[in-house]
Parts: structure tokens; sequence; C-alpha cells
């Protein structure tokens, strides 16, 4: 059995035209015109021979064959002297399929193109099946639940622009009844069934597939509602707007289109700056914006005249229109911005400033190829919806402070997420005092009886590595200069023999003050020679050797970096990465129970994590959240370490890292240090746990020269048995996941200053995991 529409239903859909006949059989017998009565009747004389008009049909090509019959049998609802004005035609309900057409919805259609297939605007599957139910609790049920879904055609006309059209339905002449495979549901279930809307599987278990019939045909009219349709989508995307969800509406230049009707059009925006009076554009948009005027204003007029300009639109914000560039006056043709405009096929254009309060916001562009494209009555459609644009302008300008202020805090205070509401309660105390003219003095921020966590990744070797690297700098540095000064004559064999002694120092007895005694010389007397050398007649291969050598200076040294700047982006290419993946791991380890998270990035990352009951005294803490995120805390360091291994071949310079876990259980206390604005652990007895992990640093395996610490391996420190047995549980679930290795060693830590008695254990991270 054929489906007529292309999306599932609760219909069985039948063409007839039963209900208009027996109109026209109603007309035969009752109206008192005696011409109406004998036109119907010929109307039905002419369907006699088709059955199937009245007992419905589903296959379209009997449309087709009998267009002219149908034509004719439904001339009286569509009259001949409408159909130039009138958008109509005849449709199996809510499907594409149309038929019947006036004149004027024929041409429309012919401009769309022969490959354009009508279809419904935004409806989904699910939408349209409720839909369909809805239809039968009206139509059957008599439920009166005045479904208004609006729908709407989007048909492009010959210039290209989408045209959006409404549709009105005239279901006179459909009907709607069960078959025997449907189901009738009580009073109760359609209650039920139409307080949710959106379940789509529970409608479709009351109305299954097919289950009913509707046969019959509708009448459409459609409403050229363009420039309404565009005005709504226009104030979609203003709204749609956000600072924190950047997603810009790639059709809003197509909307204008719309909404202007000009086939081809450009559209620009920029903001503002009020502080350094400047415009800024939005560079979410700057792919989808075209700003040939607004360019040519911040990249053309020097900065006291753009001031000038932005000072008069503050005080003028009147806008500019001009329909047909080439009608401009013979002064404004002479200027420089007319060459501009004819430069980018700009014949047409508008220019508006947003403003609110007497202060500029914003400005806007419109400019088209196509003179004649922009005139006053196109700025008045402006004003629709200028009040749109300026609450989204202000709401952009609202959200661009509050994420620059969560950027400040996150990147530049340690007021973390799961303290700040301590802050907060001691503020709204002072804000309180405040508004009643009281003095509040702010407490200490303090927390309590926490339980510390302490991991760190170093980045192995790295300052042997810097230095050498400044040695290879240097020295070819000093290489560089020798060659220079072999090419000049005379005047520079005193700076040969100093380049010989500092050479001899970098690479035989290189002193603590070498590099920098080695700076002065360079900026004080070398330097300065060279450049001397560039602004007097220097043969040129000896110039193009010193502008060479002076490329390669970083100003703010006056030395060679290239190698270490290799270095220094390799670490921070690894600190960079290691520290995303720390703090991604943190938005699910805070899941676990809200703790103090802070990290530090040098060369290398760690990490600190403070748990207690007094940072979430509302929540129910037990020492199984310190167990969970101590589990959490190895399993992060371990995929740091597999990230690590799959990227360090791509960085300049080779590295490694060495990752430990220090485990400590005496509670400890954190304080907020006003001066500092920082937490830091607080009292001399907390200071025991800092000083450990400072000398863990570079500690040593007990009697041996070895460091505790290795490439592709995780060390964990710890005091106690206790720990040991814990942490192997630990160890044991990573090793059955795959991400350790079966080589666990037991190591005792090397007596440090005042510390003693601590242990370890180290296990490798897994080749195979470390490959993928």
């Amino acid at each position: 059995m054929a489906n007529l529409y292309k999306k599932d239903s609760p219909f069985q859909v039948y063409i007839s035209f039963k209900k208009y006949l027996d109109v026209l059989e109603h007309i035969r017998y009752n109206d008192r015109l005696e011409y109406r009565a004998n036109y119907a009747e010929s109307l039905i004389e002419q369907t006699r021979n088709f059955q199937e008009l009245k007992e419905g049909f589903q296959d379209i090509s009997i449309l087709e064959k009998n267009e002219d019959l149908i034509r004719s049998l439904l001339t009286d609802l569509f009259p001949t002297g409408l159909t130039r004005n009138e958008i109509k035609a005849a449709s199996i309900p809510l499907s594409n399929i149309t038929f019947n057409y006036t004149e004027r919805f024929k041409d429309i259609l012919k401009d769309a193109g022969k490959d354009f297939e009508i279809e419904l605007r935004n409806i989904s599957d699910n939408e349209f099946y409720v839909f369909c139910c809805c239809l039968i609790l009206q139509s059957y049920f008599k439920k009166d639940i005045r479904s208004t879904i609006p729908f709407y055609y989007d048909i492009p006309n010959k210039l290209g622009i989408m045209k959006h059209y409404k549709i009105t339905v005239n279901s006179d002449f459909t009907e709607i009844y069960p078959t025997e495979d449907a189901k009738i549901p009580s009073d109760e279930i359609m209650d039920m069934l139409l307080e949710n809307l959106d379940d789509f599987k529970l409608w479709k278990k009351y109305f299954p597939s097919q289950s009913w019939i509707l046969k019959g045909f509708t009448i459409i009219s459609l409403v050229d509602c363009t420039s309404e349709v565009a005005l709504s989508d226009l104030k979609s995307s203003m709204i749609e707007i956000d600072p924190e969800n950047l997603n810009p509406n790639e059709n809003l230049t197509e909307i204008f289109k719309s909404y202007f009707d000009v086939p081809e059009l450009s559209f620009g925006l920029m903001t503002f700056n009020k502080k350094e009076q400047k415009l800024d554009k939005l560079p979410i948009y700057e792919s989808l914006l075209t700003n040939h005027i607004l360019d040519f204003w911040i990249n053309t007029f020097d900065e006291e005249t753009r001031k000038t300009t932005f000072s008069n639109l503050s005080h003028n914000s009147k806008s500019i229109v001009v329909s047909n560039v080439d009608n401009l006056d013979e002064n404004v043709r002479q200027l420089p911005s007319f060459t501009i405009l004819k430069d980018n096929n700009v014949n047409s254009f508008m220019v508006i400033p947003i403003m609110k309060d007497n202060e500029l916001l914003a400005i806007m562009e419109f400019t088209s190829p196509i003179a004649g494209s922009f005139n006053g009555l196109k700025l008045k459609k402006l004003e629709f919806f200028t009040d749109m644009v300026l609450f989204s302008l202000s709401r952009f300008y609202f959200e661009k402070n509050y994420q620059i202020e969560a950027i400040i805090q996150r990147e530049y205070t340690t007021i973390h997420d799961s303290v700040v509401w301590k802050f907060r309660n001691e503020a709204e105390k002072y804000f309180t005092a405040s508004l009643g003219k009281k003095i509040h003095t702010l407490k200490e921020i303090s927390f309590k009886n926490l339980t510390p966590l302490f991991g760190v990744s170093d980045i192995r070797s790295s300052s042997e590595k810097r230095f050498n690297l400044m040695l290879k700098d240097l020295n070819h540095q000093i290489e560089w200069l020798n060659d220079i000064f072999t090419l000049t004559n005379s005047d520079s064999e005193k700076f040969i023999l100093a380049l010989d002694v500092f050479e001899n120092e970098l690479n035989n007895e290189i002193k603590a003050d070498t590099e920098q005694r080695f700076q002065r010389v360079l900026r004080e007397e070398i330097h300065p020679f060279l450049q001397g050398k560039l602004e007097v007649r220097t043969p040129r291969p000896v110039k193009a050797k010193i502008q060479d050598y002076f490329s390669q200076v970083l100003a703010q040294t006056d030395l060679f970096y290239s190698h270490r700047k290799n270095l220094d982006d390799s670490i921070t290419l690894v600190n960079r990465k290691l520290a995303d993946m720390l703090d991604e791991s943190q938005i699910k380890a805070q899941e676990i129970f809200p703790h103090y998270y802070e990290r530090f990035k040098s060369d290398g990352v760690e990490h600190n994590l403070y748990i207690g009951q007094s940072i979430s005294p509302d929540l129910h803490y037990t020492s199984k959240v310190v167990h969970k995120l101590r589990y959490s805390q190895l399993k992060t360091i371990c995929k740091m370490e597999i990230e690590f291994q799959s990227f360090k071949k791509d960085l300049p310079i080779p590295l490694d890292i060495a990752s430990l876990i220090f485990v400590y259980n005496e509670k400890i206390d954190i304080r907020f240090r006003m001066d500092e604005k920082r937490f830091d652990v607080d009292g001399a007895y907390n200071s025991y746990y800092e000083i450990i992990k400072k000398r863990l640093d570079k500690a040593h395996v007990k009697d041996s020269s070895e460091r505790i610490t290795a490439p592709g391996k995780i060390t964990i420190v710890y005091f106690g048995m206790e720990n040991q047995k814990e942490y192997l549980e630990y160890v044991t679930k990573l090793q059955k996941k795959g991400i350790l290795e079966h080589d666990v060693e037991f190591l005792k830590v090397e007596d440090l200053q005042g510390i003693t008695g601590l242990l370890a254990l180290r296990v490798s991270i897994s080749q195979n995991e470390s490959e993928k």
C-alpha cells in the first residue's frame, strides 16, 4: 500500500473528492438558481465514470491524467478572476503533494526552478507524527485543543532570494476515521497524552502507524510573510550572540537578503571600544561579515580623525544611506573613500550607528553591488529590530565582562570554585553591613582538618639542558660575530680579542658572571659599532651579514636565543598539555567530593588537592572519599604519562618527565593569605608537609645514587605499610586495565634533613598503552 507521506504517520492517506461531490449534490437538488443546479449536475455527470474520485485513491498519476477534469470540478474553489492574485492550490493534507495551482502559485514554482521540491519548514518526524495524532483528537474525538502549529514553505525567487510563505489550510473536504486495527483511547488517556506532547513513543503506542484513515483533500493558501519570518530569524540570531557559546549563525547574510529583498548583499558589524576609542571586529563572525566601509575607517584614517568621527557620531547618530554611489556629489567622488567603494564594487550602502543612552555601542554596514538596493524605506525596516540589536549588544557586553571576570578568577587568582562560597558569605556580610552604614571587618578565610594530595610531573634535567643550549646559543653568536669582523677592517680587532676571551670561558672555565659580562660588551660596544656600520657606506655583503645577525638577536637580552627558545617552547607545550589534562580530570574529581585544587607550572606541573568536611559542610564526608580521590589522582597521573609519550616525539627539543605522588595521612589546615592573595598551609606543624614535598624533588633511593623518580614510571612516596597496601590495590586495578606494568619496585627513600622512614613504590607505565 502506497504511503503518500514522506514521514511516518498514524494515517493511511487517500485522495478523495467525496465530500466536495456531496456539496455539488446538494446544490444540484436544492439551489434555487437553475444555472447553479445545472452546473453542479454537469460536473457530477463528468465524474460519474471515475468512481476513484469519490471512493479515494493513492495513485498520484490519476491526478495528472485527470488534471482538466479536476480543474473543472474545483472551479468554484479557485475563481478565475483571482488566479493572478491568490497563491492557492489543492493538496493532500500535510504533505508536499500539491495540485490545481493558481497562476500566481505556478509562477512562483517556475521561478524556483525545475529541481525545486516544495517541503514543510522546520518540523521533525516526531513533531509531525504527534501533530497528526492531534488532528485525530480534534476531528474525530472533537477535542477542543486548537492546535496552532504554524506551517511555512520556503521558496526561492528567480533572483535566488529565499521567500517565506505562511500556509493556511481549509480541511472542510477531509474526513478521519479508524481502521479495524486502531485503538480508541479513553478520555483519561487522551488527557494524559496532551500532557506529554514531547513523548513520541507514548503517542505511537496509542496511535500506531497507519491505524487511521485520512481521506479527502485540502485547500492551501499561501501568504508572503518573508519580512516577518526574516525578522523573527534576525531576532533569534541576535539573541544567540553569546561569548560563552560562540556559534555564529552562518545564514545571517542570507536572512538579511530575504529581509531587504536584495539578492546580492554584504553585512558588516563592529563593536565600539569606548576606552580605546576604536572599532573592534567580532572574531567569531570575522569569516562571515564583510566590512568594506568599516575596514576603511580602521585602516585609513589616523587616530585623531577616527576619534573625531566617533565623537561626532555620539552627538549626531544619524544613519547614512546612499542608494547609488554614482550620484554622489563631485567633491565626494574625489575622496579616497569613493575609490574604496568602487574598488570593492559597492554601488549602494547603508551605515547605521547603534546607540544607547547617547553612547555608541557598534556600527553596522550593508553594502551591495546593485545600485538602488538601499534607500530610506529599507532603513525604515531596520527600526523593527533595532531594540533587539540593542538588547543583544548589551547582553554581549554584559556576558563579555562576566567572562573576563571569570578568566581573571581562573587564571590570575586561586579562589577555587569549591571554596568561593566562604568568600561570598563573608563578602555578603560586608556588603549588608555597608548598606546599613555599619563597619564590618573581613574575617580570615581558612579551612581545617584537610587531607592533602600532592602530585608532580617533573621535566627531567631541564636545568642541564638549558645550560647546554645557552652555551650553544652563545657560541653560535660568537661564531657569527667573528665572521662579521673578519669581513671588516682593522678597527674591529679589539672585538675579536674580547670574543676569544669569552669563547674560552664558555667552553673551559665558565664563571657566574660570564653571560652578564658578555651581554654588557654587546650592548655597550659591539652592537653600537655594528649599528654604525649599517648607517654608513659599507660593502653590501658585510651589511647583509650584519642584518642577518640582528634578525637572530633577542632585543630584550641582546643574545641569540634560538636553541633555548626551542627548549622553552617544548617546556611550554608539555606544561600546557599536562595542565589541561589535570584541569579536565578535575571536573570529574569534583563530582566525587568538592575539594580545593591548585596547580603550578614551572619545569613541569605540580598540583595540590585538599579534601575535608570543612570545604563542603553540607555534604556527607567519609574516608571513602579520600580513597576515591587518591585512585582518581593516580589514574590521572598515569593518563598524563601516556599522553606525554604520544606527543613527546613532536617536541622541538626531546624531553622526559618523571611523575611522583606523595601520600600524607596527617590532617592540615590551609589559610588564605590576604597579602599574597593565595592559600597556603597554616601553622608551623603543617609546614612539615611542605618541607617534605620540597625535599622529595631530588631524593635518591637509600644507599644509592639513583633518583626515586624515573621517566616512564610512577613513583608513590608514603609513610607506613597501611598506605602501601592501599596503593597496591589501586596499582592492581590499573594493571588489570593494561595501564601499568607488573614490575612494582619497593624502595626506601634516603634520609632527608629532618625526615626519615619514607618508603616508595615505583611501577612502569605499560608500553602497549603508551604506543597506542
